[in-house]
């Protein structure tokens, strides 16, 4: 069997877990290989009090790019995005996302549009039209959370019902087989939040309830996105598989951490970061805490 190749375009720091820091981990243990290029590389992430680090501008990922065609090194299954700053950067990945499909028309992009979170953007607002406009169309699968689905789609989310109609707006705008809203508040149950997975443009849709951890995580959806990514390569045609596997993958990360430091006082940042590495037997093999339920369609 081929071993998977993933050009994963993400965000770096050198102390911590968000980004490629969050995602090379988990697939390299599953036997996928994958080239990063670091849209930006930090000493850690910004929840820090001081953070310095360099920006890749677009003309550096187009440099790197460039070299990998030249060398004709830029086969790959799969390509994912997370993290970028930079509205010019983001218009240059989607130019490298269609070049991509000229080496592999398999090619399958995932994209984590990242954006913000809990009602706030972190990042400058004018992503959002480029997401809408250039990545939005040509992604195959979409993996936004609650606040990034709604600002994508212009559609609030107050029910599952609305929900549902989000991920079926994003599949109308484009090629995107899958769309998945990560995690929100979505019903009026406040000790768990819902993750919605909308697969076969639709036509399969499956909800995961998710026990709510009491606090919040910095990189939780980079290994989301990563683990998504792995279940569905393993289990293409099953996804309550998928699901289960990956909310089950992260929450055992998640769980993992907080019990590290529940009992401190105040913890720091440092303390907060994930426990990716202590996670290993999970991120393999993942202890079943949840179950996805089929909503619509068949697995």
């Amino acid at each position: 069997m081929n071993t998977p190749r993933i050009l994963s375009i993400q965000s770096h720091v050198v102390c911590g877990y968000v980004g490629n820091k969050s995602s090379v981990f988990p697939l390299h243990l599953h036997g996928f290989q994958v080239d990063a290029i670091n849209s930006v590389q930090l000493s850690n992430h910004t929840q820090y009090k001081h953070v310095k680090g360099q920006i890749l501008k677009a003309q550096d990922v187009t440099d790197l790019y460039d070299a990998l065609k030249e060398n004709n090194v830029n086969f790959y299954d799969y390509v994912t995005t997370g993290y970028v700053g930079d509205p010019s950067f983001l218009e240059t990945l989607a130019r490298t996302v269609t070049d991509l499909r000229t080496k592999n028309p398999d090619i399958k992009y995932v994209c984590d549009p990242v954006m913000g979170d809990n009602g706030h953007f972190y990042v400058p607002e004018e992503l959002l039209q480029v997401y809408q406009k250039s990545i939005v169309p040509i992604a195959d699968v979409l993996l936004p959370n609650q606040f990034e689905a709604e600002k994508l789609s212009g559609m609030p989310i107050s029910s599952e019902d609305d929900g549902w109609k989000v991920c079926d707006h994003l599949h109308s705008q484009g090629k995107a087989e899958t769309v998945v809203i990560t995690s929100g508040e979505i019903g009026d149950n406040p000790t768990q939040i819902v993750s919605l997975g909308s697969f076969n443009r639709g036509q399969t849709k499956v909800k995961v309830c998710i026990p709510r951890i009491p606090s919040s995580f910095t990189g939780s959806g980079d290994v989301f996105a990563a683990s998504f990514l792995i279940w569905s390569h393993k289990y293409p045609t099953n996804p309550v598989k998928i699901m289960s596997n990956t909310v089950n993958t992260t929450y055992a990360v998640l769980n993992r951490t907080y019990d590290s430091f529940k009992d401190v006082e105040n913890p720091s940042s440092y303390e907060k970061e994930l426990k990716l590495i202590q996670s290993k037997k999970d991120l393999e093999d993942p202890p079943e805490v949840v179950q996805a339920v089929l909503v619509a369609g068949s697995s």
